[in-house]
């Protein structure tokens, strides 16, 4: 059974909620710029995915931010 999401996790959908939501863009307007699936981008905010490194630079890309910023 799965546990509570990490501190980083839960920071990272935080981030990725904030920032896509400042950009006036909807999860299926930020997953279509970010190549990823919409349901994945929810999962994300939700904290209930383990984003790849590349996962995350792709994201970052799509929201105008370094890669670092969805984990401050």
């Amino acid at each position: 059974m799965k546990g509570p999401p990490s501190r980083l996790r839960r920071t990272v959908a935080d981030n990725v909620k904030r920032l896509r939501a400042s950009l006036g863009m909807s999860q299926e307007a930020l997953a279509a710029e970010a190549g990823l699936h919409r349901t994945y981008i929810g999962a994300i905010e939700r904290a209930e995915r383990n984003l790849s490194l590349d996962n995350v630079e792709r994201i970052a890309s799509a929201l105008r931010v370094k890669p670092a910023s969805l984990m401050e």
